[in-house]
């Protein structure tokens, strides 16, 4: 894990630190900001592993960006990035005439090794997130992409929602939640197929799609599972899908999706009986999704081995 922030320089020596030692040192960029703006600088930055790839968080003043040949010359990576703009729009610049405009919540996709220069379009700053995966022929079905130059994903693919569900998952506090090595594999494919190079119908990328979309699912059942009237039919419906279609998200899941709407109700009792011992056990029942206090007594001593009354003691 690598954290650090400008908080603990002097504002004087901020700007240089950030572009001589963590820009041009540890991220292989060039960065300019005009002299007058120096003084105002801070920025923060994270980074750790996750399976084979790199997460990392960036929050910083606007500046101009630049990944030279010499740059790429000094720190070569060979991976995939894929990015999220989360705030700071701006005008991405590849060569040979290509540029476009970057805004909030936009994706760019790229080989770590091609050059490319980011102007933003404000002063106020700006927050990124991106994961960095060295490929190989394995990972990229042999497809290469030395020369996929940053750009944002093609419209209108069926990749985009769960490519974006995947970077959601992987790039915050939800990878908990993930496998790192197939959900690295998937947003690799999903990326390479969002920018034309995997077709969608190939059984790689039809499986990342599943997984993309079962995240999107997990987002619905986890917000509404306290809902007795939560069926498939209702997840399907929010996501534009089949109930079946819903059923074969879940197929390559640990649990299917029955049992894991089950198993996130009965946590959530779990953690009530042990915040709010105060509560009943069928209060927390029906708070939790339960439509039968029968059921939930079932469910509750299968999964945790104790009536539920007997969780409330460990409080």
């Amino acid at each position: 894990m690598l954290s650090f922030s400008t908080d603990d320089v002097d504002p004087r020596d901020r700007f240089e630190q950030w572009r001589e030692v963590r820009s041009k040192g540890l991220f292989g960029v060039t960065i300019e900001l005009p002299a007058e703006r120096r003084a105002a600088f801070s920025g923060s930055f994270h980074a750790e592993k996750f399976g084979t790839a790199v997460v990392s968080e960036m929050t910083a003043s606007s500046y101009v960006i630049r990944r030279t040949e010499a740059d790429i010359a000094r720190i070569e990576g060979n991976s995939l990035c894929i990015g999220l703009q989360v705030r700071g729009p701006g005008r991405l610049d590849t060569g040979l005439g290509r540029s476009e405009t970057i805004a909030n919540g936009d994706m760019i996709i790229n080989h770590s090794d091609l050059p490319y220069d980011g102007t933003p379009s404000t002063n106020g700053g700006f927050h990124f997130r991106m994961l960095k995966i060295p490929v190989g022929d394995a990972l990229t079905l042999g497809r290469s992409i030395s020369d996929l130059a940053a750009a944002k994903p093609m419209e209108g693919t069926r990749t985009l929602r769960p490519l974006r569900a995947l970077l959601d998952v992987l790039t915050t506090d939800k990878r908990a939640t993930a496998d790192p090595e197939r959900d690295i594999v998937h947003i690799v494919r999903l990326g390479l197929a969002a920018r034309g190079r995997l077709a969608e119908s190939l059984p790689e990328v039809r499986s990342a799609i599943r997984a993309g979309l079962r995240y999107l699912a997990l987002d619905i059942m986890a917000a509404q599972y306290h809902q007795i009237d939560l069926t498939p039919a209702l997840v399907a419906r929010s996501l534009g899908l089949s109930v079946r279609h819903l059923h074969l998200l879940f197929e390559d899941a640990e649990h299917t999706f029955s049992r894991t709407l089950v198993l996130m109700r009965v946590a959530e009792a779990r953690r009530l009986f042990l915040a709010q011992p105060q509560l009943s056990v069928s209060q927390v029942a029906y708070a939790c999704g339960f439509e039968s206090i029968a059921t939930f007594y079932r469910v509750f001593r299968s999964v945790y081995d104790m009536a539920p009354g007997d969780a409330r003691q460990l409080s």
